[in-house]
Formats: structure tokens, sequence, C-alpha cells
């Protein structure tokens, strides 16, 4: 009986250490994949860096760009109503005389 319990035993050891030997060649494979994958994103990621830096500081250059001109309509747009009164239309005429949309409100 003591025989067959270590002859059980080898064949579990055995067994355990091919799985642990299958789990690590996977982990090594896996392991080696992410490695190329984060290389190639450094790679992809230093090539569209100064790209995206660039278009963010143009991106916040033309909205303060528009921000300065609409300052600057509506602040002619006081003037004019200050000297004509009836310049504008008021908002039922305007919504039926002008259909594009007020780019000022947040929708």
């Amino acid at each position: 009986m003591l025989m067959i319990w270590t002859l059980s035993s080898i064949c579990s050891t055995s067994f355990f250490i091919y799985a642990t030997t299958c789990r690590l060649g996977r982990l090594q494979d896996s392991n080696a994949v992410l490695s190329h994958f984060n290389e190639y994103s450094e790679h992809c990621f230093a090539e569209v860096s100064s790209d995206f830096s660039r278009n963010t500081r143009l991106l916040k250059s033309m909205k303060s760009d528009l921000d300065y001109i609409f300052q600057k309509l509506r602040s002619m747009k006081v003037k004019i109503m200050a000297t004509y009164p009836d310049a504008f239309p008021d908002e039922l005429s305007r919504e039926e005389f002008d259909q594009r949309p007020d780019l000022e409100v947040p929708q």
C-alpha cells in the first residue's frame, strides 16, 4: 500500500510540474506580446504627441479668437440697438426670418 501511494504521489508531482511549465510558457508568451505592444504604443505616441500638442494649442488659440470675436459682436449689437432700436427684430419675427441656430446659446 505504501508503494502505491508513492507511485501516485510521483505521478501527481510530474503532472504538477508539467502543468506549471505549461502555464509558465503561456505567461512568458503573454509577457512577450505585451512588451511588444508597449514598445509599439510608445513608438506611436512619440510620433503623434507633437501633432497632438500643436493641434491642442491651435484649438485653444481658435477658441480665444472666437470668444474675442463674439464679444466684439455683442458689443457692436448693443451699440447698434442703442442707436437704431428697430435694427434687430424681436424674438417672434426673428424665428420666422432666420432659421439658423443661435451659436451663443449652449446646446
